[in-house]
C-alpha cells in the first residue's frame, strides 16, 4: 500500500457515484492503494440508499448518469449536507466547470484524468479540513463573532442571529474562514485562492468568485441591507464586519 499521511490515522470512506463499471473499478483500485476505503454506487437511488445507512467522508459524483444526473444529485445534497463532493465529468467548456461550483461542489476533475489527479484533489479537501482544525487548537479560538452571526472552526460550523446552523460546503467555510481571520483586509483573489486551498490552484481561478457569491447569500440579508463582503476594485475582496475570537 503508498503511504499517505491523510489515511494513516484514521479511514477515509469515499462514495463514488459512477455508472461506467471499468472507470469506476479504475479509479476505486487507485484510492485503495491509497488506503481509502471506497464504495461504489451507478445512480441516484444506489446513492440515497447507501447514505441512509452509512456516513462518508467524501463524495465524487460523476455528471452523466442515468435517470437523475450528477447537477442535479449535487444541488439535492447540497441542500441538508456539507459532506465535500469533487464532480467528474466528460465535458471540458469552462461554463459547465461555473455550473457546477455553483450548485456546491467543492472541485471539479474533467475526463479524461489520470486517478493520481483525482487522488491528489481528495487528499488536498482533506489536509485542508484537518489543517483548519489544527490551526483553531493553536490558536485557542473557538469561534468567530460578527454581526451576530458565529463561525466555529473546530466543528466547522456557522449559527445565524437566531442560532440557527447554516449549511455551508467545504470551499464556502474555508472561504468564511479566511475573511473572518482578515477582517477589514483586502484579499485579492490570489490570496484567497492560497488561503481556502491551501496552496492548491483549485479547479479554476474564477471558483473564488463563485464561492464569495454563494457565502453573500447565506449570509447577507437583503432586507437588512447588510453588505459583509465588499468587493473592491481591481483589489479583490474585503470582509466588513467587527469580527470577535474567542
Amino acid at each position: 500500500m503508498i503511504a499517505d499521511p491523510i489515511s494513516a490515522s484514521v479511514t477515509t470512506r469515499v462514495l463514488l457515484v459512477e455508472d461506467d463499471a471499468e472507470i469506476s473499478r479504475m479509479l476505486a483500485d487507485a484510492l485503495r492503494e491509497y488506503g481509502f476505503d471506497v464504495a461504489i454506487v451507478a445512480a441516484a437511488n444506489g446513492m440515497d440508499d447507501y447514505l441512509s445507512m452509512s456516513s462518508v467522508d467524501i463524495i465524487v459524483l460523476d455528471v452523466m448518469l442515468p435517470g437523475e444526473d450528477g447537477f442535479s444529485i449535487c444541488k439535492r445534497l447540497r441542500a441538508t449536507s456539507d459532506v465535500p463532493i469533487i464532480i467528474l465529468t466528460a465535458l471540458g467548456e469552462e461554463v459547465d466547470r461555473v455550473v457546477g461550483l455553483e450548485i456546491g461542489a467543492d472541485d471539479y476533475v474533467t475526463k479524461p484524468f489520470r486517478s493520481r489527479e483525482l487522488v491528489a484533489r481528495i487528499r488536498a479537501l482533506l489536509r485542508r479540513a484537518q489543517s483548519d482544525q489544527s490551526k483553531a487548537g493553536r490558536k485557542r479560538i473557538t469561534a468567530f463573532r460578527f454581526a451576530g452571526w458565529t463561525l466555529e472552526p473546530v466543528t466547522r460550523q456557522l449559527f445565524d442571529p437566531d442560532r440557527v446552523r447554516v449549511s455551508l460546503t467545504s470551499a464556502e467555510f474555508d472561504l468564511l474562514l479566511a475573511f473572518c481571520q482578515n477582517p477589514g483586509r483586502v484579499l485579492s483573489r490570489e490570496q484567497l485562492l492560497d488561503l481556502t486551498h491551501a496552496g492548491s490552484a483549485g479547479p479554476i481561478a474564477r471558483s473564488i468568485d463563485v464561492h464569495v457569491s454563494r457565502v453573500r447569500q447565506k449570509i447577507e440579508l437583503e432586507a437588512a441591507g447588510t453588505n459583509f463582503i465588499k468587493t473592491v476594485r481591481l483589489g479583490g475582496y474585503i470582509f466588513t464586519p467587527v469580527v470577535e475570537a474567542t
